[in-house]
């Protein structure tokens, strides 16, 4: 098995060992998600769907080409409850699909005819739909049926796969409400979902930050050799340092903005990002501010979806 600088980051089926693969998507931005094959002994394990169809069929073909296990996959986990990471479960057909209880519950706040109305009635939005279309118009949402999971576990749950043994640990919430890590000890690799985002930025729909900071501290502390995240390049256990000191800056930063009285907005145009500038998706501060002042304040309420898109858009331009 290589090191993990030796994995191009280029789109399509990447093998990471004996029976282990990634599927990459470049550029890693909105909606653009990796994913990740377990076989072993004619059984298979899936890791994540992609967006939308099209995608997910392509992505299952360059599977069962690369592996006769892949012709019916036995299992499938959904790291989290985001559609780039599950709407394709439809076409994994005859699989078990595992989840956290936590993303179970969520996995239906946001279907796929949510996105596609958004989109048809962009032009409605303003900025927000502006902004939508960019950076989902790619994606076609219309007439996918969601598939929800057929079994649900809190904490941790070990899973066979032919004689590996895949360990599933749920870290959330953090990024979402019931993130999970997948770890392959045979493989000595982990896919974390969207606990990493590898040369992005982060995105915090749920928090609390200090528990995705413990999680990508767990991931640093995993002994593997690869790392397959959610977004961006393969890398390895210690891509996650960077991924853990952009919440530590961004916690802080906005911690001493709110203590010193400023709005949300105010202090998401007042933090300097210096060196996270270059990451791509920067905008994405908007929504983790929002999400830090609502933990600091201690409150439930949330701001609502289309305004949060607004805020982006705005940074964005």
């Amino acid at each position: 098995m290589g090191s993990a600088r030796e994995w191009k980051y280029a789109r399509g089926l990447h093998s990471i060992g004996e029976g282990c693969f990634a599927y990459l998507q470049p550029d890693g931005s909105w909606g653009w998600s990796n994913a990740g094959l377990i076989a072993d002994a004619g059984a298979s394990l899936l890791v994540d769907t992609l967006f939308d169809l099209e995608l997910t069929r392509a992505m299952l073909a360059a599977m069962r080409d690369a592996t006769p296990a892949a012709e019916r996959i036995g299992t499938l986990v959904n790291t989290h409850a985001n559609g780039d990471h599950c709407y394709g479960n439809v076409l994994v057909e005859g699989a078990e699909i595992v989840a956290s209880r936590a993303s179970a519950a969520e996995m239906n706040q946001v279907p796929p005819s949510m996105l596609a109305d958004l989109l048809e009635n962009a032009s409605e939005l303003g900025d927000a739909g502006r902004f939508l279309q960019r950076i989902f118009g790619s994606f076609e949402f219309r007439g996918i049926q969601t598939v929800e999971p057929t079994r649900t576990f809190e904490g941790e749950l070990t899973l066979k796969v032919g004689d590996k043994a895949v360990h599933l640990v749920e870290v959330g919430p953090a990024h979402t409400r019931g993130d999970v890590l997948v770890i392959s000890t045979a493989d000595r690799v982990v896919f974390t979902g969207d606990i990493l985002f590898i040369d992005g930025t982060p995105i915090m729909w749920e928090g609390p930050i200090d528990n995705w900071i413990r999680a990508c501290e767990r991931i640093e502390g995993l002994d593997v050799d690869v790392v397959v995240p959610g977004h961006g390049p393969i890398t390895d256990r210690h891509g996650a340092r960077g991924v853990r000191d952009y919440l530590l800056y961004i916690r802080d930063q906005a911690r001493q903005r709110f203590d010193a009285g400023l709005s949300v907005t105010e202090a998401t145009h007042d933090i300097a990002l210096g060196d996270y500038s270059a990451w791509g998706d920067a905008e994405r501060i908007a929504v983790n501010v929002d999400t830090l002042y609502r933990e600091f304040n201690g409150s439930d309420a949330r701001t609502p979806i289309v305004e949060l898109f607004s805020r982006m858009a705005q940074l964005r331009r």
